[in-house]
């Protein structure tokens, strides 16, 4: 059982530091909403939907101590903290989704008592943290039908227990083939410039006793061309009306590489993360982050002080590279703008 990313404690919303890892197992207590941006910010919380629950956990923590006379200006002061949270990383869906889910609640209580919609907002805050756990199982569960005994799979990043509130997107595939008994073994990259393969992912995936081996980003090609990859499985920031995927940097690579080497490429991330209001790839913001995680490691410079740097954050993986997406409600195969399309009709009739 993966270590609670985050949860709610002593009044707080705990985090683990993800910063600290793997050399030491910190947490760390947010209590308003400047910490929650801090902690997103830092990558001190990183991960799609453990953003999305800090955001709305950060929505409770700033409001619940904001007077208003009445629900109208309440919101008013929600949609001033709405904007703050949504500002401190711009490419993962699941933060705007929790984001929009905490106004909702201000909107449809606004004609009650402002304790009341703080009471609301608290237990949707809640009900995200919780919804998430089970997600994270039901991706395992489908996913799991993927793998087969023997198989050795790939990763990239860090979509684990560490990236959710419980098991995992890409990592809910591998725990639950794990815990069925299934022989597997991962391969995980080490993840290029701030480590989440070595850090994070081989971290945990070592601690839970998966048999796993850490790469160079550029040594996956090699192990492709030996056949010694069975499967690869990535997470997910943002997935576009057309199957498009935004991750983190180097997937689209990995992405390629499988395609030229025929080996099946799935994408596990929950439906908080679809946008279906981007209708491709290329409409999706991708953040650029500070060119001192290219030209340092640690606190060394390993590169001229002054050199100039370009350091996106995520890249977008075309829909035709993808053999299937896999989600809480199933698997989509062959994502396409068709395919896609009768899925959030799929999602819809499910949730009537």
């Amino acid at each position: 059982m993966p270590i609670p990313t985050i949860e709610w404690k002593n009044n707080k919303a705990r985090i683990i530091d993800q910063t600290a890892l793997p050399n030491k197992l910190a947490f760390k207590d947010c209590s308003d909403e400047k910490d929650i941006y801090r902690a997103i910010k830092s990558l001190e919380i990183r991960g799609a939907p453990a953003i999305g629950i800090a955001g709305a956990f950060g929505m409770y923590l700033g409001l619940r101590n904001k007077n208003a006379s009445d629900g109208a200006l309440f919101l008013r002061k929600a949609e001033q903290i709405e904007k703050y949270l949504a500002s401190s990383r711009p490419t993962a869906r699941n933060l705007f989704w929790a984001l929009e889910r905490m106004k909702a609640v201000c909107v449809r209580e606004k004609g009650k008592a402002v304790k009341y919609i703080k009471k609301a907002l608290f237990e949707e805050a809640l009900l995200i943290l919780e919804e998430d756990k089970r997600i994270c199982r039901d991706i395992g569960k489908h996913g799991d039908k993927l793998i087969k005994s023997g198989d050795t799979i790939l990763t990239h990043c860090n979509a684990g227990g560490l990236a959710t509130a419980d098991y995992g997107t890409a990592l809910a595939v591998i725990y639950r083939a794990h815990e069925q008994g299934k022989k597997i073994r991962v391969f995980a990259d080490e993840t290029r410039p701030v480590l989440q393969g070595s850090r994070l992912t081989a971290w945990e995936l070592k601690r839970e006793g998966v048999d796993v081996t850490l790469i160079c980003d550029n040594m996956a090609a090699s192990l492709m061309a030996k056949k010694k990859i069975d499967k690869i499985i990535v997470g997910a920031d943002r997935i576009a009306q057309n199957g498009d995927v935004a991750n983190k940097i180097g997937t689209y690579n990995v992405a390629v590489l499988a395609g030229a080497h025929r080996i099946p490429f799935y994408v596990a991330a929950p439906v908080s993360t679809f946008d279906f209001r981007i209708k491709a790839g290329k409409d999706i913001v991708i953040e650029e982050r500070d060119g001192d995680e290219i030209r340092k490691t640690g606190s060394v410079y390993t590169a001229p002080k002054n050199i100039k740097v370009y350091n996106p954050a995520f890249d977008v993986t075309p829909h035709n590279f993808i053999t299937a997406i896999i989600t809480e409600y199933g698997v989509i195969k062959n994502p396409s703008p068709s395919s896609m399309r009768a899925f959030r009709q799929k999602v819809k009739n499910e949730r009537a």
